[in-house]
């Protein structure tokens, strides 16, 4: 345990944050995992730390968004919240924050590199703010989400990535080859409280790409992503 504290300067330096109590930090980076096979552990895990994060994350981005975009209507300010928030860019903002050298995670945890690793970093992120927030202030807070957050509206705006992924596809396509694109599941399994599927979008007779998800409506939006990475279009 020494070893991980220690490593803690590090961490704060690359946040620009000093903890005043450093269990804050390391409670925030303990995934429920680690508990499961380090049940002694003096600290518990990151899940009331991530709840109350989120809180502040919101409303601290809702309020830069508020003040920075005056004309602009509340559907559209709730778009770019939900761009700026959602797990997939937190999680990103928690990789270059250097997070995943520090997560407490049990070893099969740790091995896992995919979407459930995502979920986890994104969730740390928000435990992080909350741990910043009960530590130094809801001043702290702010000015840490604005510093290394709200730089990446500049390019959600300019890649329009605050629309869903069906509308930008279904936009870009029209726009560039002047065909709608059509989705047709592919692939089903699993009994209906559990069914998975797999959808394919179609620019005419084109299969551009396939995306797979709990229903047919995140399926299709899993393959109308996959289909702008594969044409290039964002």
């Amino acid at each position: 345990m020494k070893i991980f504290v220690n490593n803690l300067s590090n961490l704060e330096k690359d946040l620009g944050i000093s903890f005043i109590n450093k269990d804050y930090l390391q409670q925030a980076l303990t995934h429920r995992s680690y508990l499961n096979e380090n049940p002694n552990s003096r600290l518990g895990q990151n899940e009331r730390l991530e709840f109350l994060g989120d809180a502040v994350l919101e409303l601290v981005v809702t309020e830069a968004l508020y003040s920075e975009f005056p004309e602009k209507p509340e559907g559209e300010l709730t778009s770019f919240r939900a761009a700026l928030v959602n797990s997939k860019m937190l999680s990103d903002v928690g990789v270059a924050l250097g997070l995943n050298d520090f997560l407490l995670l049990s070893r099969g945890e740790a091995k896992d590199v995919g979407r459930a690793r995502q979920f986890i970093l994104a969730n740390a992120f928000e435990a992080l703010v909350g741990a910043i927030y009960l530590d130094k202030g809801y001043e702290a807070a702010k000015e840490f989400i604005v510093r290394v957050l709200m730089p990446y509206l500049k390019d959600i705006l300019e890649k329009k990535l605050y629309k869903d992924s069906k509308s930008l596809f279904q936009e870009e396509a029209q726009d560039r080859v002047g065909i709608t694109p059509a989705y047709e599941v592919l692939d089903e399994w699993g009994p209906d409280h559990d069914k998975h599927f797999v959808v394919g979008v179609y620019l005419g007779q084109e299969l551009v790409a396939k995306g797979e998800g709990p229903s047919k409506q995140i399926a299709e939006a899993e393959s109308a992503r996959a289909g702008l990475h594969e044409k290039g279009w964002l």
